[in-house]
């Protein structure tokens, strides 16, 4: 049996497009050795703590939004990135990280294997 492998990243003072980028090349598993893109197999665990604390740069807590939509007519619904981070500050993580993984069937597997947590792990 193969070791498992489990990365963990503190996220306190990190800017979020560069540790989703980590945290995505760690869940598709490009940087192990025996990197084969249609195996998932390859990727390994993450583990993410500190995320209040992740910083952003420029104006983004006020102009950057994400947009949803409920599926009737005039069902768009818009959320700055300040209110997100104060509902759930690990969700602006999932959907950065989410956005970086590839368009497949492989995708939910990935995000399986990633944890966020607000505070600090032992």
């Amino acid at each position: 049996m193969e070791k498992e492998n489990i990365k963990k990243i503190d996220a306190k003072d990190q800017v979020l497009g560069r540790l989703a980028t980590q945290v995505a090349m760690y869940l598709m598993g490009k940087d192990s050795p025996n990197f084969q893109r249609h195996n998932n197999d390859a990727g390994s665990k993450v583990y993410v703590y500190n995320s209040d604390f992740i910083k952003f740069t420029g104006n983004k807590l006020k102009t950057k939004l994400y947009h949803r939509h409920s599926g009737y007519p005039g069902g768009i619904r818009s959320d700055t990135l300040e209110d997100l981070m104060t509902k759930d500050s690990r969700e602006v993580l999932i959907k950065a990280v989410n956005g970086m993984l590839p368009k497949n069937k492989l995708r939910p597997e990935m995000l399986r294997r990633l944890k966020i947590y607000n505070q600090e792990i032992k």
